[in-house]
């Protein structure tokens, strides 16, 4: 699966699809029936960066990511869990129960626990319907976006498509290998440094389109862009480390204008006055 931070806007589609799909319905061998209330088999997530007018809200969907490495299939026993060739990993709704351990085991926390039938349940990428003859899960059915998909290609094309779209795995940190990919996932977890460049005050005008505005580090610039109409800018996809950067604004004769920025998360520096 393909996720699109960017184009995802918190409809909810998805989430209401899987529990249509899901909700008192069994499906022997696949799963069990999903409780109507707590799971998020599609869990959507949401996060606010920046400040004022030159602030953004993400989205980003979460469903299990079937990892080739999973932690619930080392953590299940008698076979409770297992991966299929088409890389699918199912819960056994049979051979899991009373398996709490499974839930505990994803570090994704998309394992969710059906106190009513004491089992550990989540995403099965709609498995029952895909063997029937459907092409994509009800999810990916769902939006009206198009920021799920999905796609069926060998291993070596999947890893072409990564390197090629920039595509990423959801904490690569863990090791588990994920088969969800996501695009433009910096929206959701890299910051920004943006601002609003403006003319002095006896100018006549206010808002210094064109601008040349550089970020650099440790001496060196590694961005650079130009103010738009409204004399704002954004440098983006930037790690949350607490680094420091100097901001350079350049225009025509006018003095050049350096502020220090030291970055821990997603920050608007206001108004800069040329």
């Amino acid at each position: 699966m393909i996720i699109d931070i960017e184009k995802c806007e918190d409809c909810n589609n998805c989430f209401m699809a899987c529990k249509d799909e899901h909700v008192d319905n069994d499906f022997p061998p696949y799963s069990a029936a999903q409780p109507l209330h707590d799971h998020r088999w599609m869990n959507i997530m949401r996060r606010e960066r920046g400040s004022g007018s030159l602030m953004d809200v993400a989205y980003r969907p979460t469903p299990c990511m079937h990892c080739d490495d999973a932690p619930c299939i080392r953590a299940a026993e008698n076979g409770a869990v297992y991966k299929r060739e088409d890389g699918i990993v199912i819960i056994d709704p049979v051979k899991s129960t009373g398996q709490k351990n499974i839930q505990k085991a994803c570090p994704y926390n998309a394992v969710y626990w059906n106190e009513e039938r004491d089992i550990p349940q989540k995403c099965n990428f709609c498995a029952h319907l895909l063997d029937g003859g459907w092409e994509e899960p009800r999810c990916v059915q769902a939006c009206p976006t198009g920021a799920l998909s999905i796609v069926k290609a060998d291993d070596a094309q999947i890893q072409k498509m990564v390197k090629e779209e920039n595509l990423e795995a959801l904490h690569p940190e863990y090791n588990t290998f994920p088969r969800v990919f996501y695009r433009n996932l910096y929206r959701y977890n890299r910051a920004f440094i943006a601002g609003s460049v403006a003319y002095g005050a006896d100018s006549g005008e206010e808002c210094a389109k064109n601008a040349v505005v550089s970020l650099v580090k440790n001496g060196r610039a590694v961005y650079e862009c130009k103010t738009d109409f409204f004399g704002d800018f954004k440098f983006d996809g930037l790690k949350e480390n607490g680094q420091t950067y100097e901001v350079h604004i350049l225009l025509a004769t006018f003095p050049e204008k350096i502020l220090t920025v030291d970055l821990k998360t997603s920050i608007n520096l206001g108004a800069v006055t040329l």
